[in-house]
């Protein structure tokens, strides 16, 4: 009987914790982007603040506070940033208990643009994180960004884009402390929007991801503003 019972507060713990996201509920993020070279330099900074929200408005997926010292050699066309993120995370659902994360990232960003409009991104970072409750981990992370515009050859003033993204996420370490692990797989983003250029240093974005992790796949729109000031 003892057993049965232990076998049974088992399988609850289990399906508690995959029940934890409702993948059934389209989320919602609100992001701004920034970008500033600092005047006749090399050197410049980045960053960006998210709102994430599980269910659109009132349940806290993440906030996230980013920003970042950028370096970019002559004649390179790399972006180097070296930048520090702090991240508050929500549980799904009712509760409203929240964990810390502090996080030191590096980063390369490699744009090209291929043939007359098909402007092309790839973005290499590597994660220091400091998650609360965990042993200190690290993270590698690939992005590579697609902008095409549709009513200009060009990514000018008034010109409608389409954007889409593809970026995998993988663990630098599978152990995180007192004997739990993770996946070496942490996730894979995939997005599809459009975009409108309203001057040289304003854009917006609306569009629609889908996240997927080994447990689950979940829906996000997307609403973003990119500001190259």
């Amino acid at each position: 009987m003892k057993l049965r019972l232990l076998f049974l507060s088992i399988v609850c713990s289990f399906n508690g914790l995959f029940a934890q996201v409702d993948d059934s509920k389209t989320g919602a993020w609100f992001m701004y982007f920034y970008n500033h070279q600092f005047k006749n330099s090399q050197w410049g900074i980045q960053g960006d603040l998210q709102y994430r929200d599980w269910q659109g408005v009132g349940d806290l997926e993440q906030l996230m506070l980013r920003s970042g010292l950028t370096f970019t050699p002559k004649d390179s066309g790399v972006m180097f940033t070296l930048g520090y993120a702090n991240i508050t995370s929500g549980q799904f659902g009712d509760s409203d208990n929240t964990s810390g994360e502090n996080r030191i990232y590096q980063e390369a960003l490699i744009p090209q643009k291929l043939g007359s409009r098909f402007y092309v991104t790839h973005r290499f970072r590597y994660e220091q994180r400091f998650v609360e409750n965990q042993d200190f981990r690290t993270r590698y992370r690939y992005n590579i960004f697609l902008n095409v515009p549709l009513n200009k050859k060009e990514l000018a003033p008034k010109a409608i884009y389409a954007a889409l993204y593809n970026e995998l996420f993988i663990n630098g370490e599978t152990a995180i402390g007192d004997e739990r692990s993770v996946e070496l797989f942490d996730r894979n983003r995939t997005y599809l929007g459009l975009g409108y250029v309203l001057n040289p240093t304003i854009r917006f974005q609306l569009g629609w991801m889908n996240q997927k992790t080994d447990n689950w796949s979940k829906g996000q729109w997307q609403i973003s503003m990119h500001h190259n000031f």
